[in-house]
């Protein structure tokens, strides 16, 4: 099973950029791989997804703004995120499970990895 660790996150003014990264302890080539959010008092929320071939799949509110990424080693996951508003402030989490699949599923209950999670909070 992946250990995950999340790193990156911050405190940045509305309209700037963050790289949210996440370390997996080996290759992440059979997984779907995701990054979900949390702000207090909202249930976890799906951002952005990428599937083992590298197809990318995002959340409404995030389209056109984030990116998800893998490196070459498949180890580590990016998130760049551009353009941030106060409402992208949260706990961030990546989080994976096995996948052979051409899409990943968007729900949090279906991953079983998940990473510690990183705060972003973005001022106005």
């Amino acid at each position: 099973e992946l250990h995950l660790v999340d790193s990156g996150g911050g405190s940045v003014q509305a309209g700037g950029s963050l790289r949210l990264s996440c370390a997996a302890s080996e290759h992440t080539g059979n997984h779907c791989m995701g990054w979900f959010r949390q702000a207090p008092g909202k249930e976890r929320e799906g951002v952005a997804f990428i599937t083992r071939y590298g197809g990318e799949t995002y959340g409404d509110s995030v389209k056109g703004r984030f990116t998800i990424s893998k490196d070459a080693a498949k180890t580590t996951l990016y998130l760049d995120m551009n353009s941030l508003k106060p409402e992208d402030t949260a706990m961030y989490y990546c989080a994976g499970k096995v996948s052979y699949g051409s899409t990943c599923p968007r729900i949090a209950t279906d991953y079983t990895m998940w990473g510690q999670g990183t705060q972003v909070t973005v001022s106005s």
